[in-house]
């Protein structure tokens, strides 16, 4: 079951790397335009505030990959509860404030590996 939930916590880490190119690379460029439904005028003036964003999603990664790599089970498994929360929190807001689909793409992944991580 751990190793399950290392899995899934690690999907949860690659999904926040992707949402941190997204947003820091790729905001004005035609595949952020697409996925973010943006008119290029509109990613031009929002783009320093979305790198920002995509910025605060590698933080959120880097803890999970930081939680995966620790050596210290007993501190391993803080460190990944304390990011995966972080995650659910950040897509509960970002559904209620952005869009719903938030709540599917960012949030149910990180509530999986939290339940898996708590039934390892």
């Amino acid at each position: 079951m751990n190793a399950l939930a290392n899995i899934v916590v690690a999907v949860v880490a690659a999904l926040h790397v992707y949402f941190l190119a997204l947003e820091m690379f790729f905001w004005t460029r035609p595949l952020g335009l697409k996925i973010f439904r943006n008119t290029p005028e509109k990613a031009a003036d929002s783009a320093v505030l979305a790198a920002n964003q995509g910025l605060y999603n590698g933080f959120l990664a880097a803890g999970l990959i930081w939680g995966l790599l620790q050596p210290n089970g007993a501190f391993a498994f803080q460190v990944k509860l304390f990011f995966l929360v972080c995650v659910i929190v950040a897509g509960i807001y970002g559904a209620a404030s952005v869009s719903r689909k938030i709540l599917f793409i960012q949030a149910a992944p990180a509530a999986f590996a939290l339940i898996l991580l708590w039934l390892a």
